[in-house]
């Protein structure tokens, strides 16, 4: 492998890694803000029970989410000391921006979160729950204002081979910033849905604390069934914004090396040498029925339009937007088949949707990860697109160094992972029952109970 390739693969690597935590974090710290807010205002010991439970697993995923950032921030000036260089007066100050307003509004109040329960006032509580939901907010509106000017650059001018700013509401709010932003937030959201809804479903499954377990799963399922739709429409106003601009992307995403295909590439293996697909699973005129042509005659793009040093590896591109799509469509189906069964009355008695739901957690997560391959592969080979050259933006290092550095990351980001995904199987298996206000200090079970006969009935209708 070459220099370029094995910086873009730890650069890949460490993202992918971090963008795991945010997926999760981000839409828990909102999910916070509502269950103490609720707490403070009814007074019901189950939603302080929720916050506490939900509290724990954000703390640990919001540390591992901060420091897998800030390497991010070493590695763009090691291994793309170029690209610093060149983009340092737009980036550097977006950069500032996170640093200054997010991480400071975090900083501030983090530790009120995680410790001041029972040590402040509830007022003082609400606030700093509130105020690190707002700082991981801005951190994602600085860090995606910065991305999206790398996909549609604007409000610059290049003097002395560097890019200086001229407008700065330009260099923010460039034309797919509008979009992608509410994309990135919705996302986040909804991934944060599954991801409590599948651990409420743990519980459903098992008989265990069903006040806890309804309303994480009640309140989980729906927030994606309102978002869905809406991250829907917000997906395509991106795809509208950026695909134009970025017309390989599209090309790649449909997975066809020529053009004349009006069916819809569900499968294949691209072979980027031969300019090939290896092997392909085609619908027939689907493609056709994506660009709103129900005869079967428009043709999907192909990558041979654009020229060939200017186009994405197909590959990633290809796989990364069917994670993305196909998880979405797991998502949305999962979501209204559960707002059927809540009207049917259903929900809290469908012991297979209740396993089926728990296997979901991830897929939220999944889905932001493919999103992000298909968006930052599908820029290539430009970093920041038609301006500056992946290959013109790389530090020249020492391969040697760089394998080794690529290898330690990757192992050291693997253990800090199942690492995580460790503490939130113990968590789970411990259970909610030691955050319940009323049995502080009581022994928690660690195996699950047997269910006793009645009680899941009676708990079910509300019934003491």
């Amino acid at each position: 492998m070459s220099l370029l390739d094995l910086s873009r693969w730890q650069f890949a690597i460490t993202v992918l890694f971090h963008m795991t935590f945010p997926a999760i974090t981000v839409g828990l710290s909102i999910f916070l803000c509502v269950l103490y807010g609720v707490h403070w205002k009814t007074g019901n010991p189950v939603y302080l029970q929720m916050f506490r439970f939900w509290r724990r697993i954000f703390a640990v995923g919001f540390a591992i989410g901060v420091v897998a950032g800030i390497v991010i921030t070493f590695e763009m000036g090691l291994n793309w000391g170029i690209y610093a260089a060149q983009t340092g007066p737009i980036i550097a100050p977006i950069i500032g921006m996170e640093v200054v307003t997010a991480f400071a509004v975090e900083a501030g109040f983090i530790g009120i979160l995680l410790y001041g329960d029972g040590r402040v006032g509830r007022g003082t509580m609400f606030a700093a729950t509130v105020m690190v939901a707002i700082g991981t907010i801005l951190s994602s509106t600085w860090i995606i204002a910065a991305n999206s000017w790398m996909q549609t650059p604007a409000g610059f001018a290049v003097r002395d081979g560097r890019f200086e700013p001229t407008n700065w509401i330009d260099v923010i709010f460039n034309r797919s910033f509008a979009w992608r932003y509410p994309h990135m937030l919705v996302a986040v959201l909804i991934s944060a849905s599954f991801f409590v809804a599948g651990i409420g479903a743990y519980y459903l499954v098992r008989r265990r604390e069903l006040p806890f377990a309804r309303r994480s799963v009640s309140i989980a399922l729906g927030i994606a069934a309102i978002l869905i739709p809406l991250q829907i429409f917000i997906g395509d106003g991106v795809a509208n914004a950026e695909l134009p601009y970025q017309p390989a992307k599209g090309q790649a995403v449909e997975g066809n090396w020529a053009s004349g295909n009006t069916g819809w590439v569900i499968f294949a293996i691209p072979d980027q040498q031969a300019q090939r697909n290896i092997a392909e699973v085609s619908i027939p005129c689907l493609g056709s029925a994506f660009y709103r042509d129900l005869g079967c005659k428009t043709a999907t793009p192909g990558l041979d339009l654009t020229p060939q040093a200017d186009r994405p590896l197909m590959a990633p591109v290809f796989w990364g937007f069917r994670a993305m799509y196909f998880g979405a469509l797991l998502m949305f189906g999962t979501a209204f088949y559960a707002t059927i069964l809540r009207f049917r009355r259903k929900l809290w008695t469908s012991r297979r949707f209740h396993r089926f739901l728990q296997w979901t957690a991830p897929v939220g997560i999944i889905t932001i990860l493919g999103g992000w391959v298909t968006a930052e592969t599908g820029r290539q080979p430009w970093v920041v697109f038609g301006q500056l050259r992946t290959s013109a933006a790389v530090s020249q290092l020492a391969p040697g160094e760089i394998l080794f550095s690529v290898v330690g990351f990757a192992l050291l980001y693997l253990v800090m992972l199942v690492g995580y995904v460790a503490y939130v199987v113990r968590t789970m298996r411990i259970g909610p029952e030691r955050d319940h206000p009323d049995r502080a200090g009581q022994p928690w079970p660690v195996a699950d109970p047997a269910p006793v006969p009645g009680v899941f009935a009676a708990e079910l209708t509300g019934r003491r």
